[in-house]
């Protein structure tokens, strides 16, 4: 009973607006096969839902422990329930956190599908793909498990894009930055200037044309300056022909 729950870069990332107190988004996400967290559910006789592996993040912050309780409260499925007081949750973790790489996002996704699997939840993928977005806007791309996505709304729009996955090599470095304050200060700063025309058509672009017409990281993912006022130490780490993922903080290119 064992899941791989790979990371992801997004090739761009385009902020559309904001409402309802959130950013909208246009993305195409990739998966980082050779990255990847891995979780298993191990016998053991447990009082209380368990997991192991994730030092230093409280258990009631967990996104897979959040993952649990809402399929709990949603489904009140009594064998899902008594599945984990029989069984723990143990995770290797190999994707770093603060990354841009959606390590805990993916470990969420992968969770619910296995749980979906061991378990026989009644409950279709799209429905839940549709619980796990109020885990994290992430999770429904890994919940869908495509290789390549294009990602849109609040990240809730899922929608496969046929292509070869890219050969990508990924960087991180000794930095975390901060989602929120990422966000913050692109409200702040940057969205009054988005304009969806430079962006048209984008969707429609192979990755690897996408990285060779553009070519500019702070083109491609409109997080990219946020980033660098909110973590200044980012610029001693650019290199020409990489390019950035997320709110940060690692750096990708395609071998």
């Amino acid at each position: 009973m064992t899941i791989t729950a790979p990371a992801k870069v997004n090739i761009f990332l385009k902020i559309t607006g904001h409402r309802n107190g959130y950013h909208t988004l246009l993305s195409r996400f990739m998966q980082v096969p050779q990255l990847y967290d891995t979780i298993r559910f191990v016998p053991c006789d447990c009082e209380t839902f368990t997991i192991e592996g994730c030092p230093g993040v409280p258990r009631e912050s967990n996104t897979i422990y959040k993952a649990w309780k809402l399929l709990n409260e949603t489904t009140g499925d009594l064998d899902l329930l008594e599945f984990f007081y029989h069984h723990k949750v143990v995770v290797q973790k190999r994707i770093p956190s603060q990354a841009g790489l959606g390590g805990g996002s993916s470990d969420a996704g992968a969770f619910m599908r296995l749980v979906h699997r061991i378990c026989d939840l009644k409950i279709g993928l799209d429905d839940l793909a549709d619980l796990g977005s109020r885990i994290g806007a992430d999770v429904p791309f890994f919940i869908h498990d495509y290789p390549s996505a294009n990602v849109s709304g609040f990240g809730e729009i899922v929608e496969a894009f046929d292509e070869v996955p890219l050969p990508l090599e990924v960087y991180t470095p000794p930095i975390g930055c901060d989602t929120a304050e990422v966000y913050k200060i692109f409200k702040e700063r940057f969205l009054p200037q988005i304009d969806p025309l430079s962006f048209q058509g984008w969707e429609k672009l192979p990755s690897i044309d996408l990285l060779d017409r553009i070519a500019d990281p702070r083109l491609l993912n409109d997080l990219y300056p946020a980033a660098l006022l909110a973590c200044p130490k980012l610029r001693e780490y650019e290199r020409p022909g990489w390019f950035f993922s997320g709110s940060g903080s690692s750096f990708f290119k395609c071998k």
